[in-house]
């Protein structure tokens, strides 16, 4: 019996077998990769890894699709939450994270997963508005916390607009494959509260914003602006993610 998709955990299943060579492409797969999948679904993915690479991690939530993901050689099985995954205990240890993700937790998959060093290379699918997200530049309307954050530890390195129709069910929304490497590590845990709360209400200057959202004063905030050359009104999309980590470094 095939397994219907659930709307509550973003799932829409890749059914279009070409997509999977631009996502070898963009991956840059080679034969000694260990590869971390999250929401392998029906294993279209998961089987086209698993014929390349040395070993595969998948980890899926829904327990419908086990039928659909045994048997498979070189795979691991995980399930389980992917926000509950602890990455580094992982053994093999993965160094790419290759994945058609769930609509509703691609955001923060990808911002917890640059705090995991190992990771060397993402090549994830997700809403075309996510994937334009990641490396939005400042004073744009994309730009936000997990763009500054993706682009303090990475860069891009490739990206793809995927149809609606390798999808089953279709989407409503655009999707895109984008990949990037890592070129440092990811924000320290202080840097990266300071940065979402600097976010968090984008309506308000970065001042207000971090004042509400309880991690200082604003008149300390307005203080550490004012030490990196910003103005007291400034909004938190008017600076580079370099210029955060500044703030976050003066705040401490």
């Amino acid at each position: 019996m095939t397994v219907s998709s659930r709307r509550d955990l973003g799932q829409h299943f890749l059914v279009d077998e070409n997509i999977l060579r631009v996502i070898g492409r963009l991956a840059e797969l080679q034969t000694d990769d260990v590869v971390l999948e999250i929401g392998p679904g029906r294993g279209v993915l998961t089987r086209f890894l698993a014929e390349r690479v040395a070993h595969v991690h998948a980890v899926e939530i829904d327990r419908r699709l086990e039928k659909d993901l045994a048997g498979i050689d070189r795979v691991t099985l995980h399930w389980r939450d992917a926000l509950d995954l602890d990455v580094r205990a992982l053994e093999p240890s993965p160094r790419k994270l290759v994945a058609n993700l769930p609509y509703n937790v691609a955001t923060p998959i990808v911002a917890e997963s640059l705090a995991c060093d190992q990771l060397e290379l993402w090549c994830v699918m997700v809403q075309r508005e996510v994937a334009d997200r990641f490396f939005a530049s400042p004073s744009t309307k994309a730009y936000g916390a997990v763009s500054v954050l993706v682009q303090l530890a990475t860069e891009r390195t490739g990206f793809h607009p995927v149809s609606r129709e390798v999808f089953r069910p279709r989407p409503n929304v655009d999707s895109a494959l984008v990949a990037f490497r890592r070129t440092g590590p990811g924000a320290a845990e202080e840097v990266k509260t300071v940065i979402e709360a600097a976010f968090a209400h984008r309506r308000k200057t970065l001042a207000n914003s971090v004042a509400l959202a309880g991690v200082t004063s604003r008149e300390r905030a307005v203080d550490a602006l004012a030490a990196i050359g910003r103005a007291a009104n400034v909004r938190a999309e008017a600076l580079e993610p370099r210029e955060l980590v500044e703030l976050a470094e003066t705040l401490r």
